[in-house]
């Protein structure tokens, strides 16, 4: 099948388009496959709130859960198989490309429960179960960037585990994220594991960064023209300087180091890519964020904006860096806290995913209620 040339340029340039969606539909149809096939998808993301829409929404998992019902599964148990059985069976469906990358790509993330965010321990215990029962190379165990998360992504990695740090906000917990997984390099090689074989990526949200910056704009004092002049340029600012940040680490003794032992960079992911604001372009999170190394996780509507009208130029995101430092600085001169900002939006993404999860913990719970 034929690549379609938006999507190929983007890999040509460099970026990994990971599809930010899955359902037991998408896999059984052959759509994954279809999109691997025509619209360079490499990868898979998924999210407690994927997870809620597709058990709300498919008839794919009727006969599952009648099976796990009539076994006594309790409901903890039953969301844990549903969905390790979707992940391992798109591990399956992206194998060749895996192979084909050299593990470079060909992933499919599984988030830890989110309420397990400010707990260490538990994190850790279960992003390691996770792996085990999903029982796949190309798995990736997704742990959220809380402070609490480091120390459990730099112990999963050391365990020989592939990492997806997700939630990521702010450029000083990027740089923490960095040290936590260079932390759980160097566990890794102590602990005797083939460093080549650890992947990792960090996933910088975009455009939710826009959202929150913009509604704090519009509730200032501003005059028409600066707020036309300051809104919706944050999220990709962010983005570009955290990618100053991964350029930077790579000029560090403790990483060439590591990358002797047979380490993999651990590379940007741009997630948060859907626009969010009508008054924006439907490809901006995209367009936006050309550079080598880097992923781009869309949920299907972007990818089909992309495929349709991406107009992909070469990467110019090392031509901003003092353009986007400056930005920041008139944001703060108009009164916007960066870190009241950031902080703020881990917290709202943190509760979306457990009210999601919560959700998801019902539905199923409703089901095999229903087939008692």
């Amino acid at each position: 099948m034929t690549q379609n040339k938006y999507t190929q340029a983007l890999q040509a340039a460099g970026v990994s388009l990971w599809l930010d969606d899955l359902s037991r539909d998408r896999i059984a149809s052959g759509d994954l496959q279809e999109l691997i096939d025509t619209k360079n998808i490499t990868g898979v993301t998924t999210n407690p709130s994927i997870f809620a829409k597709a058990l709300t929404n498919g008839e794919a998992y009727k006969q599952q859960l009648a099976e796990l019902a009539a076994n006594g599964t309790d409901v903890q148990k039953a969301v844990e198989a549903t969905t390790t059985d979707d992940v391992r069976a798109a591990c399956d469906v992206l194998a060749r490309v895996y192979e084909a990358t050299n593990g470079y790509d060909g992933r499919v993330s599984i988030e830890v429960d989110p309420r397990l965010a400010r707990d260490s321990e538990k994190t850790i215990r279960q992003a390691i179960e996770l792996a085990k029962i999903v029982n796949r190379d190309n798995v990736m165990i997704k742990i959220p960037a809380t402070v609490e998360g480091l120390p459990a992504i730099s112990k999963v990695l050391a365990e020989g585990i592939s990492v997806n740090v997700t939630l990521i906000f702010s450029l000083p917990r990027y740089r923490e994220v960095l040290n936590a997984w260079l932390t759980g390099l160097e566990g890794a090689r102590s602990n005797g594991h083939d460093l080549s074989q650890i992947h990792s990526v960090a996933s910088f949200f975009v455009s939710r960064v826009d959202s929150e910056i913009d509604t704090q704009l519009e509730a200032l004092d501003l005059s028409t023209q600066e707020l036309l002049r300051l809104r919706g340029r944050a999220g990709i600012a962010n983005a570009r300087l955290a990618y100053r940040i991964f350029e930077q680490i790579q000029d560090t003794e403790r990483w060439r180091l590591l990358r002797s032992a047979g380490a993999r960079l651990q590379r940007p992911l741009w997630a948060s890519t859907g626009t969010k604001n009508p008054e924006y372009s439907d490809v901006r999170y995209v367009n936006g964020l050309v550079a080598d190394y880097t992923v781009n996780t869309l949920p299907e509507t972007t990818l089909n904006a992309v495929a349709d009208h991406g107009a992909i130029t070469d990467s110019r995101i090392m031509d901003s860096y003092a353009m986007d430092d400056d930005h920041f600085d008139e944001l703060a001169r108009a009164g916007i806290d960066y870190q009241q900002v950031v902080t703020k939006l881990e917290q709202e993404g943190l509760d979306k995913f457990v009210d999601a999860w919560d959700e998801l913990l019902q539905t199923i719970q409703e089901q095999l209620n229903a087939n008692h």
